[in-house]
């Protein structure tokens, strides 16, 4: 009930902010809730009561789609952990911006722009690197005058002058009062750079201390591996019955979507297929992009095909149900449904738009 609660004022807020917002994305697992979109910018937004609840698998799927789509993926919550998150605080969940419904609110309605943000260890705000050191040479100071004025070491000021380093709030604000002047960097929802590389180098030193703790780990124990258990024997012995490519890799036999969206690509489109999105796979050229679903048809379909509009819509694509065997329709509302054997009947990428605009819902307004 709450993450409800949460969606309607997230969907609220950007109405007033002038968006148009997609309908609800009710699959699960689901990379995004909503999608909306206000002149040039695109969001693709998932809505979770705690942020802590976005899976890596999910967040990267989301920063696929918005690096696709021309986008920017955004996580709008109200808890982390054991805590309500902040007013105007940025936080980060695997290179995602995530916020509460009152930073959304003074962001896009408002026009607030945040300058803090949270990080292991409490709140920071990032310097700005070159204001500092033009702000210290002209009040006549050198490295080691304004650190002992904070109270920090020379190499610290030097950090902030060289690599904009993060620092607590009430550090900005002693030297922004000492050199009078605005250090403070603002940090932009829509491409929060600096953040997404903070974020990815606090990762890989994470990343290195556990593998230095797996090596000390492995080394205590002698550096042996357990034997293999029956189960995975088993398994073993199954795997090496399959038949295998020439490199190693194990030959699947293609499902029928795996078919038809090849299909798609020898017409020309670049087809990255999603796990948890509304939609099979993305499918693009140079002229155009596809929202591209394969289904058999069925009532599901249908209400599925309604919801794939909705979002196509709203991102100002072309959307596509790729139907596995014979349908009853041509298109559901801007959805076009295409059969398996009238899709090898394409030759070109314009051929198949030509299909999709013929197939079009004539009146954007027609109920199916």
């Amino acid at each position: 009930m709450a993450k409800d609660v949460l969606m309607d004022q997230v969907v609220q807020i950007l109405h007033e902010a002038g968006f148009d917002v997609s309908e609800r994305v009710n699959i699960r697992p689901g990379s995004f809730d909503i999608a909306a979109r206000c002149g040039d910018v695109l969001l693709l937004c998932k809505v979770l009561f705690n942020i802590d609840g976005l899976s890596e698998e999910t967040a990267s799927e989301m920063r696929l789609l918005a690096n696709l789509l021309g986008g920017t993926p955004l996580v709008i919550g109200a808890k982390t952990r054991d805590q309500m998150l902040e007013d105007n605080v940025i936080y980060m969940r695997y290179s995602i911006v995530s916020i509460n419904v009152q930073t959304l609110y003074d962001y896009f309605v408002e026009g607030i722009t945040s300058f803090i943000s949270a990080s292991p260890g409490g709140l920071y705000v990032s310097i700005d690197a070159t204001a500092l050191k033009e702000a210290r040479i002209a009040n006549d100071m050198s490295l080691g005058s304004l650190a002992g004025a904070i109270g920090v070491s020379r190499r610290t000021i030097s950090k902030y002058e060289e690599e904009g380093m993060n620092a607590s709030i009430d550090t900005v604000l002693t030297l922004e009062e000492i050199l009078n002047v605005e250090l403070a960097k603002p940090i932009d929802i829509l491409n929060p750079s600096f953040l997404v590389k903070r974020q990815e180098k606090e990762n890989k030193e994470k990343q290195a201390r556990e593998q230095k703790d797996k090596e000390k780990a492995a080394a205590a124990s002698g550096g042996g591996s357990a034997p293999m258990t029956t189960e995975a024997a088993e398994e073993y012995l199954k795997e090496s019955k399959k038949k295998f490519d020439k490199d190693g890799s194990y030959i699947h036999p293609p499902a029928p979507e795996k078919e038809m969206l090849s299909y798609i690509s020898t017409l020309g489109y670049d087809v990255k297929e999603t796990s948890q999105a509304p939609f099979k796979a993305i499918s693009k050229d140079k002229q155009s992009v596809i929202l591209t679903g394969v289904s058999n048809y069925n009532p599901a379909v249908i209400k599925r095909a309604r919801l794939l509009s909705s979002i196509s819509d709203v991102i100002q694509t072309e959307s596509v149900f790729l139907i596995n065997g014979t349908s009853k329709v041509k298109s559901v509302q801007n959805t076009v449904f295409i059969e398996k054997k009238e899709l090898v009947n394409i030759h070109g990428p314009e051929e198949l738009i030509e299909v999709i605009e013929e197939r079009k819902t004539p009146e954007k307004s027609k109920k199916q």
